[in-house]
């Protein structure tokens, strides 16, 4: 969706988790937002899926034509809590942002993110959690996308251990 001459793209803080509600708001009011989302990896009880989360949590983008729509009605919607501004003045977003992250998205809307550490083997690690939590060690292969085999030094030799790729991080 281009801009209609005369708007602009501009910056809202949001309560926090209250993105949708905000968005929900400021359109039934007649204005155009733009909410850049991701699909989050979690991680609960042993199970990790993969969920909706803003890319940028409490911001989010609304356009705005400042002569002629009453942008300040925007502060005191639900779900609000500001507009970014420089004085009283609302900052607009550089040209081409809001358009390439738009760009960016894939078919089912999300802006697709490789939120995965690269390791290397001989890269030093930390365990995370687990049995072997806080040990360090060596990564000696990825196994695949969700796998990882370290070298952890245990009872005075190296022990080559296989964990998910979320339980370690970079020592």
């Amino acid at each position: 969706m281009s801009l209609i001459a005369g708007q602009r793209w501009y910056v809202v803080q949001t309560h926090s988790h209250a993105e949708r509600k905000a968005e929900a708001h400021l359109e039934r009011q007649g204005f155009t937002t733009y909410l850049p989302r991701y699909l989050k990896r979690r991680r609960h009880a042993r199970k990790i899926e993969l969920v909706p989360a803003p890319l940028f949590p409490r911001y989010m983008f609304v356009s705005i034509d400042v002569s002629l729509q009453r942008w300040l009605a925007i502060r005191s919607t639900i779900g609000v809590t500001q507009v970014v501004c420089t004085g009283n003045d609302p900052v607009s977003v550089p040209d081409g942002i809001v358009e390439r992250l738009k760009a960016s998205q894939n078919a089912d809307g999300f802006i697709p993110l490789d939120t995965r550490p690269r390791f290397a083997p001989g890269d030093k690690i930390k365990v995370l959690d687990g049995a072997f939590a806080d040990c360090l060690g060596l990564i000696d292969t990825v196994t695949d996308r969700e796998r990882v085999a370290i070298l952890l030094d245990l009872l005075g030799r190296k022990v080559r251990v296989v964990l998910d790729l979320d339980a370690v991080a970079a020592a």
